[in-house]
């Protein structure tokens, strides 16, 4: 039997495994006394079987029940709620907190009155063992063996008592009787031969030592003989102070003696007694600190009388007299000019007048030219309003407005020829007769359209129809200063500076239509001006401007500190992220609005106010005019790459007009296609400049 010789073979383990030695002699049994034995077996062991051949399946299952006895990670207590990492507060509205092995909803226990628990857990002299185990939603009983690993944990021990910190180093390593080294490899070339990098630096100190660099070390003696003598009038700048001190600035050196200090002085140096008697009645500041004398020989100089003195002066001077060495920079002026490209190759840009349009009999307050450029339209003080053609010069149209005109405005929209005259308290919408016969037609239907009636209690503004001008008349209930179109020629917008609250209005020319712009603004109001391309509004009062975007309600989406004494004007770069503003004081501030709320740059331009600045919509220019009768014209070119400056570079000074009342230039428009520039005057004259 296999049973049977695993027993003589393995005697002494059989007393280590009972259950082999029982199969053993079980099966000597079964040899003896053929079919009883089996069956004895089988009755022991509690099988079902009747064959013999199940004596190696009682052998298997005693072995299995060996195998049992081990001790793994497998026998933990699998956890309750199988929901994994899954955060606990995904739980918390719900009634239960996860869910078992078999996939049931794990139910939230019913929470216990704060009262009945506290009195439970004083009654419970066992409750300082419990913990709350939020995961399995159950309580947990420590026990003392978890009791003792906390606390040695605490204690900054290990968790385990049976471990030891301290165990003996176990080599593991056999070094008796060793005979071969760990490596049988030949030992290499390089260690016979002289090393070349030693070399190399042997003679690398050679020449050092021969170039002075490297000195060798002095003997004690030698060092004594230096100390011992010194150079008695050698300048402190070389002693060895300076290289011990990083700092080090050597005492400045007394005067010498020079003739005057001389026992026998010539006679040009030795003051007569006049002089010594004046010397008396001088400060003391301004009397000489020595007055020569002559002696016959040396044995008769006595001992000078301020020698203590001067002395202790001189040690005060060294003491407490700081010194600090100044480095001159030597800085050509040229090198802190920026480097700006030339005028030449930034042209094209207005140089020269071109033509002059004359026929206002005073000044011009302001100038627009029309989307096509083919004509311009200018208001006076005289009150009218003149249609000019650009390339002749010719005067086109006369409209008595019968008031003085402040600011003149021509709708951008090509598709209607429509101006927008400011006088006095009213916006008049006239049509100058320009353009095709299909845009003449959409003009004049647009300003026929019935007016609707007004209404003073909803809006300060009156829509009326002028029937003498043939157009539409806004009545503002105070003096209106300027007005500016929406880039769809739609809308308008107009400031009213007296209005407080209801300063800034927007018009739609469609439906006839006002809103009124209630802004806590906390200033007068100077203008207004639309974004190029989004849905912005610039509103400016004397120091601040303020961004807000028309879509959401009048939100304020930035707010631009300007530091100057009072704006006077603004204009916004096609771009729409930059804006230039001018002030009533000759400044001009460039504004970057992705950058900061304060100016990029602030230029002093004028002597006088900045009545009017500009951008050209193609080229990169613009420009501003001001009442000491000249206008300046500048290249500003903004780039795309963010991390790049805009480039502003002055280009040209425009003369030509006259000064009349104290006034110079007090408009400038640029042509929308050409790089021309159109100014106005309080000469009652309009120039082109042309480049």
């Amino acid at each position: 039997m296999r049973i049977k010789d695993m027993s003589d073979g393995e005697g002494s383990d059989s007393e280590d495994y009972p259950s082999i030695r029982d199969s053993d002699s079980e099966g000597e049994e079964s040899d003896s006394s053929g079919d009883e034995g089996v069956i004895n077996t089988s009755d022991n062991d509690g099988a079902a079987s009747d064959s013999g051949d199940d004596d190696d399946e009682s052998d298997s299952s005693e072995l299995g029940e060996g195998v049992e006895e081990s001790d793994s990670s497998e026998d933990e207590v699998v956890p309750r709620n199988t929901v994994g990492d899954v955060p606990l507060e995904w739980y918390r509205d719900e009634k239960h907190i996860g869910y078992d092995i078999k996939g049931k909803k794990i139910k939230k226990k019913e929470k216990e009155d704060k009262l009945q628990s506290f009195l439970a857990s004083a009654d419970d002299s066992k409750n300082w063992r419990k913990i709350y185990d939020e995961y399995n939603d159950e309580e947990v009983e420590l026990t003392k063996e978890d009791i003792k690993s906390i606390s040695r944990l605490l204690e900054g021990k290990a968790p385990h008592g049976d471990f030891d910190p301290y165990a003996p180093y176990v080599d593991w390593f056999k070094w008796d009787d060793s005979k071969h080294p760990l490596s049988n490899a030949p030992e290499p070339k390089r260690r016979f031969i002289p090393s070349k990098s030693e070399s190399k630096l042997v003679n690398k100190i050679k020449l050092a030592i021969r170039k002075g660099l490297i000195k060798p070390k002095k003997s004690k003696e030698e060092e004594e003989d230096e100390e011992s003598v010194y150079p008695l009038w050698e300048d402190d700048s070389n002693s060895t102070e300076k290289n011990n001190h990083l700092t080090y600035i050597p005492a400045p050196k007394p005067k010498l003696p020079g003739h005057e200090e001389s026992f026998n002085p010539s006679l040009e140096y030795i003051p007569t007694q006049e002089e010594v008697n004046s010397y008396q009645l001088m400060y003391e500041e301004d009397r000489p600190k020595f007055i020569p004398k002559r002696f016959a020989n040396m044995r008769s100089i006595p001992a000078y009388e301020n020698a203590v003195k001067e002395c202790f002066e001189r040690c005060l001077d060294l003491y407490l007299c700081p010194r600090v060495r100044k480095k001159r920079l030597n800085i050509d002026p040229e090198s802190l000019k920026p480097k700006l490209p030339s005028r030449t190759e930034l042209k094209p840009y207005p140089v020269a007048c071109y033509l002059e349009y004359r026929g206002h009999e005073d000044a011009v307050t302001s100038v627009s030219v029309e989307a096509s450029g083919q004509w311009i339209a200018s208001g006076s003080l005289d009150g009218t309003l003149r249609i000019w053609e650009v390339e002749t010069g010719r005067c086109v149209k006369i409209c008595d407005i019968g008031e003085a005109v402040k600011y003149v405005a021509w709708n951008p929209n090509p598709e209607h020829s429509i101006v927008a005259v400011s006088a006095g308290q009213d916006i008049l919408l006239l049509n100058p007769g320009c353009g095709t016969e299909e845009v003449q037609k959409r003009t004049k239907e647009l300003l026929s359209v019935e007016m609707p009636m007004p209404d003073d209690s909803a809006s300060s503004v009156s829509w009326l129809h002028d029937d003498k001008l043939e157009g539409i008349r806004l009545r503002h209930s105070k003096t209106v200063a300027s007005v500016e179109w929406h880039r769809k020629g739609d809308y308008l917008s107009t400031v009213m500076p007296a209005g407080e609250s209801r300063a800034i209005f927007i018009h739609k020319l469609s439906k006839k239509f006002t809103q009124t712009l209630s802004f806590k603004l906390h200033g007068v109001a100077v203008t207004s001006v639309f974004h190029p391309t989004r849905s912005f509004f610039f509103i400016s009062t004397k120091k601040i401007i303020r961004v807000y975007d028309l879509v959401k309600d009048g939100k304020l989406v930035k707010k631009l500190e300007t530091g100057l004494r009072e704006v006077s004007s603004i204009a916004v770069h096609p771009s729409g992220d930059h804006i230039i503003v001018g002030s009533r004081e000759g400044k001009l501030c460039w504004f970057d609005m992705d950058l900061s709320s304060k100016p990029y740059k602030t230029l002093k331009l004028h002597q006088k106010d900045i009545n009017n600045v500009s951008f050209h919509r193609l080229y990169p220019l613009f420009a501003t005019c001001s009442d000491d009768c000249t206008a300046y014209v500048f290249h500003g070119m903004v780039y795309s790459d963010l991390n790049q400056n805009p480039l502003i570079v002055p280009l040209e000074i425009l003369r030509g007009h006259t000064s009349s009342n104290g006034r110079g230039v007090l408009d400038c428009k640029f042509h929308p296609r050409q790089p021309w520039l159109f100014t106005s005057g309080a000469d009652s004259v309009i120039r082109l400049y042309c480049n």
